[in-house]
C-alpha cells in the first residue's frame, strides 16, 4: 500500500509539473489553445517515432499542421522540449495502463501476462509509441532522462515485486532488472520489425504483434518459472 502511494505521488508530480511547463508556455490550458497543443504533440509524435529527433524539423510539422512555426515555439520553446512534452504525455498513458495491472486482483503468473498483454495492447492501440520508445532509447537521446524519471518509479515497483516472488520462491532466482531490460529491448524492437515490413511493402498485421506476445511470455516463463 505505501508502495502504490509513493508511486502515486511520483506521477502526480510528474503529471503536474507538465503541466505547469504548458500554462507557462501556453498560458492557458483550454478551448483552442489545447487543441492546437494536442494537435502538435500528435504530429509530432508520428515524426519523433518515425524519423527520429534529427529528422524532425520544426518548419515541416507546422507546414504539416497549417500554422506557423512560432506556434510551436510558442506552446513548447524549442524542439527538444517538444520532444519532452511528447515523452510526458506517451509515459503518462503507458504508466497509467500498467498500472491497472499492478494495482489489479492479478497475481503470479497471471500479473505476468496481464502486464504483457497489456503493453502489446498499447502498442496495437498506438503503433507510433513503439518507435518513440525507440527514439528516446537510442544513445545520447535528449529525452532520455526524462523517459528514466517517469518510468523509473514504476520500473522499482516492478522489480520490487519480482524479489518478493523470487525470495517466495514463486520465480526463479535471477537479475530482475536485465529481465525487464530484455522484455523492453523485445517490445522497442517490434517497431524496428514493423519498418522493415512496411519498406518490403508489407503492412504488418495484429499477427505480428500476437506472435512477438507470444515469443515474450515463452522467453519470461523459461527466465522466471522455477519449475522449468
Amino acid at each position: 500500500m505505501v508502495e502504490t502511494t509513493r508511486l502515486r505521488e511520483t506521477v502526480r508530480e510528474t503529471v503536474r509539473d507538465t503541466v505547469r511547463e504548458t500554462v507557462r508556455s501556453a498560458g492557458r490550458t483550454t478551448g483552442r489553445g489545447a487543441e492546437t497543443r494536442e494537435r502538435i504533440l500528435d504530429a509530432a509524435l508520428e515524426s519523433f517515432g518515425t524519423i527520429g529527433y534529427d529528422g524532425t524539423s520544426l518548419d515541416d510539422l507546422a507546414a504539416g499542421l497549417g500554422i506557423r512555426k512560432q506556434t510551436i515555439l510558442y506552446h513548447y520553446v524549442n524542439k527538444r522540449g517538444l520532444l519532452g512534452a511528447v515523452v510526458d504525455r506517451s509515459a503518462g498513458e503507458l504508466t497509467a495502463a500498467l498500472l491497472e495491472v499492478l494495482e489489479g486482483e492479478a497475481t503470479d503468473w497471471q500479473r505476468v501476462e496481464a502486464l504483457v498483454r497489456t503493453v502489446f495492447r498499447v502498442a496495437l492501440e498506438q503503433p507510433l509509441l513503439l518507435g518513440l520508445l525507440r527514439e528516446v532509447s537510442r544513445p545520447g537521446s535528449p529525452a532520455a532522462p526524462r523517459l528514466r524519471s517517469t518510468m523509473g518509479p514504476l520500473l522499482d515497483r516492478a522489480m520490487a515485486w519480482m524479489n518478493r516472488e523470487m525470495e517466495a520462491g514463486r520465480m526463479r532466482r535471477t537479475d530482475p532488472q536485465l529481465v525487464l531490460l530484455s522484455a523492453y529491448s523485445t517490445v522497442v524492437g517490434l517497431a524496428t520489425e514493423i519498418e522493415v515490413l512496411r519498406a518490403a511493402g508489407l503492412e504488418p498485421t495484429a499477427r505480428t504483434v500476437v506472435t512477438r506476445r507470444r515469443e515474450l511470455l515463452r522467453f519470461l516463463r523459461t527466465s522466471l518459472d522455477p519449475q522449468r
